[in-house]
């Protein structure tokens, strides 16, 4: 058992030479408020309002100028109207408009060609493929070691 442990190990050694890729594709959001503020002016209808008063008083003056305002004596009684007149009044309104943007960066890695100097040399060819070969063997190697394991027990 021994033996073959260390034969693993040195095929695993043997085997695990190779060199990670860093990944390169990144992506960032970025979102932006932006809000603005509009002063408008809107116009507000006064409705039309109409009182009626009768006293024993003899004189009443009531201005305005949203009113008019009339008065007259008969029969010893005051009689007094005041009627509202039709008008727009101005009213400020402050409209907040919220715009949202979003903004996405994204890294892409873009393929870019190399010429190729020279070929591989014969030792560099042998290399990769003693690579894949060991690969194979490792495999062979561990179903002969698991099955080996799993008739004896």
């Amino acid at each position: 058992m021994r033996k073959i442990i260390t034969y693993l190990i040195l095929l695993i050694a043997a085997v695990s030479c190779g060199a990670a890729k860093p990944t390169t594709e990144k992506e960032r959001i970025e979102v932006r408020y932006v809000t603005e503020t509009v002063h408008d002016t809107a116009f507000v209808d006064m409705p039309v309002i109409v009182e009626r008063n009768e006293t024993l008083d003899t004189s009443s003056v009531l201005e305005c100028k949203y009113a008019r305002s009339e008065a007259s004596v008969s029969r010893g009684l005051l009689r007094h109207s005041l009627q509202t007149l039709p008008a727009k009044l101005p009213v400020v309104v402050d409209t907040k408009i919220v715009y949202r943007d979003s903004l996405v960066y994204q890294d892409k890695l873009v393929p870019v060609e190399k010429e190729i100097i020279r070929p591989l040399t014969f030792w560099q060819k042998f290399r990769m493929r003693m690579g894949e070969v060991m690969i194979v063997v490792m495999i062979v190697i561990g179903l002969y070691v698991s099955l080996k394991l799993y008739l004896n027990h």
